[in-house]
């Protein structure tokens, strides 16, 4: 594990170095980051290091974006998921794995009261429609190493949320 600093990430191209396969869930919240840091971390942050990753020799990356990524929405947080997918794609990985889930249930640190409220009533929803508008972050993570594992399904893939639920029970 290598601890880097965002901001000069040219200066850590080192940890890039030597791995096939690149995981990247990097992202932070408009609320936390303000719009401008949502930006910079979400996109700029994403493709610097999957630029960075290309260049070590990476040949796979996977990435986690979200449902409803479009760089053409009018919504900044999809507008701005939808550019660092085609961002990612651009950069000429010979497989490139994009998951697109709903909303991740999981247990935060810090607070987000809508965000726990949206949660409790998802996990309820989730019993009866378990794929339609939520996933646990487990299932999540066991889909990007399953989606590697696996032969690809051509040079870019798209997983929406219910082929992230099928794929993290493998």
């Amino acid at each position: 594990q290598v601890v880097v600093d965002f901001e000069r990430l040219n200066e850590h191209a080192a940890a890039f170095q030597g791995h096939d396969v690149g995981f990247c869930c990097l992202g932070t919240t408009r609320a936390k980051a303000g719009a401008a840091g949502f930006v910079r971390v979400d996109r700029d942050y994403v493709a610097q290091a999957a630029e960075l990753a290309r260049a070590g020799g990476c040949k796979h990356f996977v990435l986690q974006s979200s449902r409803g990524a479009n760089r053409h929405s009018s919504f900044l947080y999809l507008r701005v998921k939808g550019e660092v997918e085609n961002l990612v794609q651009a950069v000429g990985f010979d497989r490139c794995t994009i998951l697109r889930p709903a909303v991740l249930l999981c247990k935060r640190q810090e607070s987000r009261p809508a965000e726990w409220i949206a949660q409790q009533f998802l996990g309820v929803v989730a019993r009866v429609f378990p794929t339609a508008y939520s996933v646990p972050v487990e299932t999540v993570a066991r889909a990007m190493v399953a989606s590697v594992l696996q032969p690809g399904q051509g040079k870019v893939e798209v997983l929406e949320n219910g082929a992230i639920h099928e794929l993290g029970k493998a």
